[in-house]
């Protein structure tokens, strides 16, 4: 008897000195993963997206100095900027090899897209063919390929305006001027005897211009007479040159028509070393580009009549075709932002006289 009182009284004491030792278990916490699920692992952090690809355009310009082309190339920069694009801008310096191997360069470096300013538009065929086998798109400036050449490839578009219609402007501005101020004819013999200082010889606008300024003129019912005609290449000095020749061959010059202000300007510092634009003696002389020295000297009254030829919308519209078509779409009204003529993006042109030059300074 007394052995297993002693056995009941060990046991009590195990269990009393076991209830001591143990903590009460704590009940499950209901976000507590499963006893049977793996450890959980961290998520790894997504990868921030990959940055496009930066678009670079190939820009070649027939040559730098060149006013007109100057205001048309900082637009150009001004847009590739806001689109952040890049553009290598070359200077071909009046010269097609040069500009050859400039276009070479890019094709070498696969540029995402070609904006070509042509020295010689006959050379446009060759440009494009090497284009199109790198498969860079071209977009043309300035200087109109020949439609045969834009016929080759639907990747190739041209940017600028119609050259007829800044020749209309300038001889429609020259037919109110004779209408109003009869003492325009200066030999009394009712005709217009008139000279041209032309462009690049076979230049689209050079050619147009030249025709339509006379054309206006003969539409609007004027007698007319061309008493000189030669090319100044676009340049001032060169311009004076010519100016100065015709004035020492020539006394019975009534109208100066010019095919950019570059040329309008020195023929107008000829006229002034003659003693034009003092006192009576008075010459109209006009000019194309609503340049900025154009402008200045509408206002001071030497040159009588420009036309904006819109380098900013021009600039702007070649660099977001380029971008547009970089990026492999297909350039609409819509997405360009420019009205589209199939290949073609026309910016009008704006006549400029002194009764508006203000509204474009």
């Amino acid at each position: 008897m007394k052995k297993i009182l002693s056995a009941l009284l060990v046991v009590m004491i195990v269990l009393s000195l076991g209830a001591c030792g143990s903590e009460p278990a704590a009940a499950p916490s209901e976000t507590a993963p499963a006893a049977d699920a793996a450890p959980s692992e961290e998520a790894p952090a997504e990868e921030p997206a990959a940055a496009p690809a930066q678009i670079t355009i190939g820009a070649s310009i027939r040559k730098y100095d060149d006013t007109y082309l100057t205001e048309q190339r900082n637009n150009m920069k001004i847009k590739g900027d806001e689109l952040g694009v890049t553009i290598d801008f070359t200077d071909s310096k009046a010269d097609q090899t040069t500009q050859n191997n400039n276009i070479d360069m890019y094709i070498t470096k696969e540029y995402n897209a070609l904006a070509i300013n042509m020295q010689e538009r006959s050379a446009a065929d060759v440009v494009i063919e090497k284009a199109k086998n790198a498969n860079i798109p071209v977009v043309f400036f300035n200087t109109e390929p020949f439609e045969e050449a834009m016929a080759m490839w639907d990747k190739v578009y041209y940017v600028g305006a119609k050259a007829e219609e800044s020749g209309l402007m300038q001889g429609k501005a020259m037919v109110d001027y004779w209408n109003s101020h009869p003492e325009a004819d200066k030999n009394g013999d009712g005709i217009v005897q008139y000279v041209i200082i032309m462009g690049e010889p076979g230049h689209q606008d050079a050619e147009l211009r030249s025709e339509y300024c006379v054309k206006a003129m003969t539409d609007a019912g004027l007698q007319v007479e061309e008493v000189a005609k030669d090319t100044a290449m676009w340049d001032r000095v060169k311009g004076q040159d010519k100016m100065a020749t015709f004035l020492a061959a020539h006394d019975n010059i009534e109208a100066v028509f010019c095919n950019n202000d570059d040329m309008a300007l020195g023929a107008i510092e000829a006229l002034k070393a003659q003693g034009y634009f003092t006192g009576d003696k008075y010459m109209p002389v006009f000019g194309v580009d609503a340049t900025e020295p154009g402008k200045e000297a509408i206002i001071e009254g030497t040159m009588l009549a420009t036309s904006l030829n819109d380098a900013k919308n021009q600039g702007f519209a070649v660099v977001q075709l380029c971008d547009l078509l970089a990026k492999g779409e297909t350039p609409t009204s819509e997405n360009l932002g420019y009205e589209m003529d199939g290949q073609y993006v026309w910016i009008p042109y704006v006549a400029v006289s002194k009764e508006n030059v203000d509204q474009f300074s």
